[in-house]
């Protein structure tokens, strides 16, 4: 009967297997602890689901009522997922936006951000791809040796350099961070 669902949208066939299975689903959701109204709503997806997806159905890998049932279960589940979902306490501390920064420290922000870029740049080609490498590419200095082939021991010594002209650079400045150490 399937097949005719399938191939030619069998009404009469679609009908024979609803009034067969419909009551069955249902029966089988409520002793799952379904209540009636959720029971008839689910059922009627899995009959939808039948019209819809006939075509899918493979008799060789199981029964038609294990199918259906399954389909059934399935959605249960969905709809148990939906219903915790749709159960988050919208005053949870959690779940509230970041308060908006004062205007100080987005201006000091800014500022220091500033001051690091410009520290950045004056710093020497040879160490500023080695920082950039480690800080903001997240490379070990192992890793970074072996892609600039260069000693590992140069690779430490380049960046070790290009903290002190960083630190040397930012003396006496409070609003930036010098604890450069990794």
């Amino acid at each position: 009967m399937t097949a005719a669902i399938a191939e030619r949208r069998d009404r009469k066939a679609f009908t024979r297997l609803f009034d067969h299975f419909a009551p069955r689903v249902k029966s089988f959701l409520m002793r799952m602890g379904t209540e009636e109204e959720a029971a008839e709503e689910i059922t009627q997806e899995v009959m939808l689901t039948l019209w819809r997806k006939a075509a899918l159905f493979n008799p060789e890998k199981s029964s038609l009522s294990t199918w259906l049932f399954r389909i059934a279960r399935n959605r249960r589940i969905d709809q148990i997922r939906r219903a915790r979902s749709d159960g988050i306490d919208t005053d949870d501390p959690t779940l509230l936006p970041e308060p908006e920064p004062p205007a100080d420290a987005v201006f000091n922000a800014r500022a220091r951000e500033e001051r690091v870029r410009d520290a950045l740049t004056a710093l020497p080609e040879e160490q500023l791809v080695l920082i950039e490498s480690a800080f903001f590419r997240g490379l070990s200095h192992s890793q970074i040796a072996e892609q600039t082939g260069l000693p590992l021991g140069t690779v430490k010594s380049r960046i070790r350099l290009a903290f002190e002209r960083l630190r040397r650079s930012f003396e006496g400045d409070e609003r930036v961070d010098t604890d450069f150490s990794e």
